[in-house]
């Protein structure tokens, strides 16, 4: 989806590209300032130092041979190639030898170094603009006099002094090099600058605008996803990049939504399944006490069995709020040093005269002093769940019906394990789903219950960093709680 220029600057990364910009320009123009400036000095440095050195040369002549001899070393160093300026004036400022036609005005008036380049003309050159140049009536000053007068010719520094004599002395070097040095590198940094500028653009050109066809392509996803649709998927392309590993993250995200909202809609089922029948009981057992006449006495027993059903129908719903509460890590319960032993202890002595009334063996085997970081109540709560369920579904064993009660240690584990001798689970993915509320694998229900015992154990042994486990007992069914073994501080 193309966008426009108002559009594109309202994005981040447009902004960020356009301030980037800015101050890379800012830093540039600056440097280009900076190089020109400080090319310059060191030019006229050396320039001036150039001069200090000529006129050195001069005052040894001047000493040696007096005015002829330095008129005779500056007619001949100013005949070189590429010469300095040399000029020697009389006290009026009249120009008697070197190699300059004509200086700016007020130049000679002031001794020492120039404050300011000046403009001047070389000897001879006046000559060749008017042959260059004709004009027709020789009275008429010529361009090369308008433009001595008027405009500027060439620029240089010079040093001004004052001989014995009063006579005038002036040793310059021309500007023109230190000048044309600056314009290379000027031209150089803003070719420089306009390279990487171009540069910049064809970057955000193509890789910017990647990413924004990237985002785009998100945000088209993403609202796919917001109108309902959770199957859809933001794109990965696998180059690897921050857009990926988001992408991935969020993907991640949206299968847990996904599996949470699939879990809340068959618990959802269940509940309205296995809670209809005994509403419903309560319904036809209070409908059929209303009907007729009864004693008290019947009048009575439908009101404990109202009770009785009641409370189990309670008991569900506490289940149902403590498995929820558990797997959100939103229990308030507390934490502490338990024996398992113990716990052990306690469970095996509470169900058997459970198991003994059905006919079932139960028997306990490991070692004391296991203990783990835990809740004491929500590990007996566990315990004893998966207990009643083994008591319960090892009496069709075809052998003498036994559950044991086992504690050990694997690695860095301590696992307690309840095993029974009945049918079991056979099938993995029956195991897998017996952990899930309301899940009963029994088809004729016969045996009490709400499916919740194995799920609630399953939230208890993840509110405690470990996990539950269902593996097949050959035959029978063993449930495993395992528990990271505990460090002492």
């Amino acid at each position: 989806m193309a966008l426009s220029m108002p559009a594109i600057m309202k994005t981040t990364a447009a902004r960020l590209s356009a301030l980037y910009l800015l101050l890379f320009a800012i830093c540039a123009v600056l440097l280009v300032f900076y190089m020109t400036s400080l090319s310059a000095r060191m030019l006229t440095g050396q320039t001036q130092e150039t001069i200090n050195d000529e006129v050195l040369g001069l005052a040894r002549a001047y000493q040696r041979g007096g005015l002829p001899l330095l008129v005779r070393v500056v007619e001949q160093r100013s005949r070189q190639p590429g010469a300095n300026l040399y000029l020697i004036a009389d006290t009026n400022g009249q120009i008697l030898t070197g190699n300059v036609q004509s200086l700016e005005p007020g130049v000679l008036e002031a001794e020492g170094w120039t404050t300011e380049p000046f403009s001047y003309r070389r000897f001879g050159e006046g000559e060749l603009e008017r042959q260059r140049n004709p004009v027709a009536d020789p009275n008429e000053p010529s361009q090369s006099e308008v433009q001595v007068e008027g405009e500027k010719g060439h620029n240089a520094i010079a040093l001004v002094l004052r001989l014995p004599n009063q006579m005038i002395m002036l040793v310059g070097r021309d500007l023109g090099e230190p000048e044309r040095f600056r314009a290379v590198i000027r031209r150089a940094l803003m070719l420089a600058l306009g390279m990487m500028a171009l540069g910049g653009l064809l970057i955000w050109f193509f890789v910017g605008r990647a990413a924004l066809k990237r985002i785009d392509i998100v945000s088209e996803a993403s609202r796919r996803i917001m109108g309902g649709d959770l199957s859809g998927r933001l794109p990965v392309t696998g180059a690897g990049d921050e857009f990926d590993r988001l992408s991935e993250n969020l993907n991640s995200m949206l299968a847990r939504i996904a599996t949470l909202n699939e879990g809340l809609k068959q618990v959802s089922d269940n509940i309205a399944h296995d809670l209809k029948t005994p509403l419903t009981r309560l319904r036809n057992r209070a409908e059929a006490t209303l009907s007729g006449k009864h004693s008290t006495t019947d009048y009575r027993q439908a009101l404990e069995g109202t009770i009785a059903e009641s409370d189990q129908l309670i008991k569900t719903f506490n289940a149902i709020l403590m498995i929820s509460r558990l797997e959100a890590g939103y229990s308030s319960e507390s934490t502490s040093r338990v024996d398992l032993a113990a716990s052990v202890h306690d469970v095996v002595e509470l169900y058997e005269p459970v198991a003994e009334e059905a006919g079932v063996k139960l028997e306990t085997s490991g070692q004391d002093g296991f203990a783990v970081e835990g809740n004491r109540e929500l590990i007996g709560q566990a315990l004893s769940n998966i207990v009643d369920n083994a008591i319960k579904y090892s009496t069709d064993s075809t052998s003498e019906p036994t559950v044991r009660v086992a504690l050990d240690r694997v690695g860095r584990e301590i696992r307690l394990s309840v095993t029974d001798n009945g049918q079991g689970i056979p099938d993995d993915a029956d195991r897998a789903r017996a952990t899930e509320r309301f899940v009963r694998l029994e088809r004729s229900r016969s045996q009490p219950g709400s499916g919740l015992g194995l799920s609630l154990a399953k939230a208890i042994m993840t509110f405690h960093n470990g996990r539950l486990d269902l593996l097949p007992a050959d035959p029978g069914l063993s449930v495993v709680m395992s528990f990271p073994e505990r460090e002492d501080r």
